[in-house]
């Protein structure tokens, strides 16, 4: 069975060789929105289907790596549930951050894939041999993207790209095929 979805050559030459996906979070992971309750909390929207894209991705040797300019309970408690390793809250030289991951898990940004979209997301996505961004970013993250999916942040952006990724590397029907006997929601 070949994958419901096709992508561009180009575009899965460029995610084949991805191992780890540096994701910016507001705008991405979510809508952008900033949301207070009555009491001063941050609330954020997070979509379930990005969260199964990448429970996706970790169960095959791709890593999700959160590299994010903010910091809420809300996020943690989703990176948490998601078993997302690596997370870095309050950043805000993402590019150093980024190095410093990949060195430490021996990979290079020829390895790498990021998503993002705004300008600070920029410099990674400069960096990383596959560059995404959700449809609403801003216009100069879109122009320095490889590929925008045609999905705003925080309404399964994510889940395109991990699809992208999956498809490129021969994992994309074998999930599909064990979660029509073992599917689980997230």
């Amino acid at each position: 069975m070949l994958p419901s979805r096709s992508f561009d050559p180009q575009l899965m030459a460029r995610a084949q060789a991805v191992r780890l996906v540096f994701l910016d979070v507001d705008g991405v992971l979510t809508d952008g929105g900033l949301y207070f309750s009555e009491h001063g909390e941050t609330l954020k929207r997070f979509n379930r289907l990005d969260g199964q894209g990448i429970k996706y991705l970790l169960s095959t040797d791709v890593q999700p790596v959160i590299i994010t300019g903010r910091d809420s309970a809300p996020l943690r408690v989703r990176v948490q549930a998601l078993g997302i390793v690596h997370a870095y809250y309050g950043v805000h030289d993402k590019r150093a951050v980024a190095k410093q991951v990949l060195q430490a898990l021996g990979l290079s940004f020829d390895q790498a894939a990021a998503m993002g979209d705004d300008w600070p997301d920029l410099p990674v996505m400069q960096a990383c041999a596959l560059a995404a961004a959700p449809a609403q970013a801003h216009p100069e993250v879109l122009a320095a993207a490889h590929w925008v999916s045609q999905r705003r942040g925080g309404d399964g952006a994510v889940r395109d790209l991990c699809d992208v990724i999956l498809a490129s590397q021969g994992h994309y029907d074998r999930i599909l095929q064990q979660v029509g006997t073992h599917g689980v929601d997230h």
